[in-house]
C-alpha cells in the first residue's frame, strides 16, 4: 500500500513539474534550429575545458 501512495505521489508530482515548466518557459522556434543532419558540423567550440584538443 505505501509503494502504490509513493508512485501516485510521484506522478502527481510529476506531473506538476510538467505543467509548470509547459506554462513558463518559452515556445521553441523549429525554424532556429540547426537541422539534426548538421549536428556537430559547426564551429569548434573554445574555452577551459579540460578535455579540450585544440
Amino acid at each position: 500500500m505505501r509503494f502504490r501512495f509513493l508512485a501516485v505521489c510521484f506522478w502527481i508530482a510529476f506531473a506538476a513539474f510538467f505543467a509548470w515548466d509547459w506554462t513558463h518557459s518559452e515556445p521553441v522556434n523549429v525554424r532556429a534550429e540547426p537541422p539534426l543532419i548538421a549536428a556537430g558540423s559547426g564551429v569548434a567550440p573554445s574555452g577551459g575545458h579540460c578535455a579540450s584538443t585544440f
